[in-house]
């Protein structure tokens, strides 16, 4: 059994998966100290009005807050003008900005990066929030700045009924089973379907660390596209065993059968089934947010070699392997990668969060040519060692 961990307030993997992970609440003091500070509010309304920064403004009416309205980016220094007493300022994948935020993704190391969302942060005065509701994926929520006040209250699902005529899915009322006030460094998870309730007591900042399965419309609509590029998939199957039929416009059982096991048989057994959803669970969610690098050349990295930088992942980026007969494929930003497998180990310490000296190990030229192209191609950074942190 692994080691008790203080982010899950001494729980170990292995009992809060088994016990809470998309079960039941679990509420921990001063889990994450480290985030305390990281962002002040300032910053979050600065960041909000970054050209290709995703974010939402939702403010209440004074004279009747049960009416919301929301603002989606691009957001301008005249929105946060004049505003309400009562409102909220939603930013998505704050950690593609701040590589401190970002670092801390390595306190979720049980949860594997794929499963990853993104890191969005609400900012909110006193008496703010976005209203009684549920998501459909599993959120730790964790106090940054100021107070958030939380109530917890029934399971929800597809068949829940939201409050009419409103730009949010609000529920029009909560169960409450749960009330507490997180303090920075506090951290709260919420499984799928539970509704929730939070309300800012003074100006606070509240990070949300996500995280998502896909859904099965999406797998399929990317296997369909893999499978329509299969030119040996377009000739039509060999013949069912045919006898006359009983009744010329029917299509029978046997045959339906015949066809869906076919179908079935390919998904099962393809190479092209196992990229489609590598291929989708590997891209950025927020592709914009992915930086245009100064293109390197192998030269380039030569001369700083041994100098004390690191190679990580991009922030922005997504990095995932497989492991098949022995051997590594990796995946960036919805592209198979072709890797050397001299380094194919070391590329993936660095896809499963480290980051990594650059200096002698690396010398080699096929090597050098993969990290200059995954430079070029934004999936890896390479950062000077005043930069480099760890927590």
């Amino acid at each position: 059994m692994s080691q008790p961990l203080s982010i899950l307030g001494g729980l170990t993997a292995e009992q809060f998966l088994a016990e809470y992970w998309q079960k039941k609440p679990l509420l921990v003091r001063n889990a994450l100290p480290e985030i305390v500070n990281i962002l002040e509010p300032n910053d979050v309304k600065e960041l909000a009005l970054e050209e290709n920064v995703s974010a939402r403004l939702i403010k209440q009416k004074d004279k009747d807050p049960n009416q919301w309205s929301v603002k989606s980016s691009p957001l301008i220094k005249g929105d946060f003008q004049k505003l309400p007493k009562l409102w909220t300022l939603l930013v998505q994948a704050v950690d593609h900005y701040s590589l401190d935020l970002s670092e801390l993704w390595k306190k979720f190391s049980f949860i594997p990066q794929w499963r990853r969302d993104d890191i969005m942060v609400s900012y909110a005065p006193k008496g703010g929030s976005v209203g009684q509701h549920f998501d459909f994926y599993d959120v730790f929520l964790v106090q940054g700045y100021g107070h958030r006040r939380w109530q917890l209250g029934q399971m929800c699902d597809e068949n829940t009924e939201f409050m009419p005529n409103q730009p949010l899915k609000l529920l029009p009322e909560m169960d409450v089973n749960f009330d507490e006030v997180l303090a920075p460094g506090d951290l709260l998870y919420v499984p799928p379907g539970l509704s929730h309730y939070g309300v800012a007591e003074d100006d606070c900042l509240t990070f949300s660390f996500g995280f998502r399965m896909p859904n099965i419309a999406n797998m399929m609509d990317r296997v369909s596209d893999r499978f329509a590029d299969n030119s040996i998939l377009k000739n039509p199957l060999v013949d069912v065993s045919r006898q006359q039929p009983t009744a010329v416009g029917e299509i029978t059982t046997q045959e339906i059968e015949y066809l869906k096991a076919k179908l079935l048989e390919r998904l099962q057994n393809s190479n092209d089934f196992d990229d489609a959803i590598m291929t989708l669970m590997s891209e950025p969610k927020y592709p914009d947010d992915i930086p245009e690098p100064d293109e390197i050349e192998v030269a380039d990295l030569e001369e700083v070699l041994d100098q004390g930088y690191f190679l990580q992942i991009e922030p922005a980026s997504r990095l995932l392997y497989r492991m098949q007969e022995n051997q590594y494929s990796f995946w960036g930003n919805g592209e198979a990668l072709c890797i050397s497998p001299e380094w194919a180990e070391q590329l993936k310490t660095i896809a499963d969060g480290e980051s990594l000296a650059f200096d002698a190990a690396f010398n080699q030229e096929e090597t050098l040519q993969d990290i200059a192209q995954l430079l070029n191609d934004s999936i890896l950074m390479l950062l000077p060692p005043e930069e480099e942190s760890d927590f």
